[in-house]
């Protein structure tokens, strides 16, 4: 008989891709992972894994065992929470944005979360982030992607987009496309502090021989765009922070980008439930970065 055991070791191993990393998951041993896996192969008459020197890899049918395995897993988790007398109780979720998230992705983000946890919102840079992340004091982040990060089991790529000049309306170079990095030479600039892409910008001005005249610096975004705005100067900015009272610069050959995407940490309450919430709402997250740009 298939028990609720083997099926969340066949997910702790499907998530973690590791017989060592599923048993530290489930807090039990290795041989105990192995033998619960294989006694669930034996009872199904199918091999759901190959094992070699490269790793884990779920076969053809296990792929195919896998969605019924979530749904079975998030039956058991519902009876457990089974009783009319039984108040509901929310675990905490403690999440980490990057102080450059567009304010809608981050009340989409909230709403997402709020019906099934008690979350805690917390800002950072991305290696703050990312540390509290590796010792649990996080278990969600929303961060910027780094480029060797493909898709994983902890991480969702949310979407991509470019780094663009900001101007107010009435800016003499506002919607021109292709300008020359010296034409900026004498532009008054914002220096947004909490830019991941500062130092690269900084590179691409020097390389140019460009020495912009700053007239505010900031990590606060806020105050950064409104004087962008108001025609204090202009601003480097990833494409969803523009807002409709600005107007783009092209740049010659300035041509910065980010990822943005959701990282998982391993010791995140319900995880596959969460998994599960996420992967249903990553959509409408993204069109509320979307509808900014």
């Amino acid at each position: 008989m298939i028990k609720r055991s083997h099926i969340r070791q066949f997910l702790a191993l499907v998530d973690e891709g590791s017989f060592t990393r599923a048993a530290q998951r489930l807090r039990v041993t290795q041989p105990t992972i192995s033998a619960g896996v294989a006694d669930l192969e034996r009872q199904l008459g199918a091999r759901l894994f190959e094992r070699d020197k490269g790793g884990v890899h779920m076969t053809e049918r296990g792929g195919a065992f896998l969605p019924q395995a979530r749904d079975l897993e998030a039956r058991f988790r519902q009876a457990e929470m089974f009783g009319e007398d039984r108040p509901a109780v929310s675990a905490q979720l403690r999440v980490g944005v990057i102080p450059t998230l567009p304010a809608a992705m981050l009340g989409g983000l909230a709403r997402m979360l709020a019906t099934d946890w008690d979350v805690e919102f917390v800002d950072g840079t991305d290696y703050e982030l990312r540390a509290a992340l590796t010792a649990g004091r996080l278990d969600l982040a929303l961060t910027v992607l780094r480029q060797d990060e493909d898709e994983a089991r902890d991480l969702w790529h949310l979407f991509h987009e470019p780094y663009v000049m900001m101007a107010c309306a009435s800016h003499h170079l506002a919607g021109r496309s292709d300008v020359p990095p010296d034409d900026l030479a004498g532009e008054a600039m914002i220096a947004r502090r909490s830019c991941e892409a500062l130092r690269q910008t900084s590179r691409f001005f020097t390389r140019n021989g460009v020495r912009p005249r700053f007239t505010f610096k900031s990590a606060n975004d806020a105050y950064c765009l409104q004087l962008v705005t108001a025609g204090v100067g202009i601003t480097t900015a990833p494409l969803s922070l523009l807002t409709p009272e600005m107007r783009l610069i092209g740049v010659a050959g300035y041509d910065l980008s980010r990822r943005l995407g959701l990282l998982i940490g391993r010791d995140a309450p319900n995880v596959e439930h969460l998994r599960s919430v996420l992967q249903q709402g990553i959509e409408a997250l993204v069109a509320s970065a979307a509808g900014n740009q």
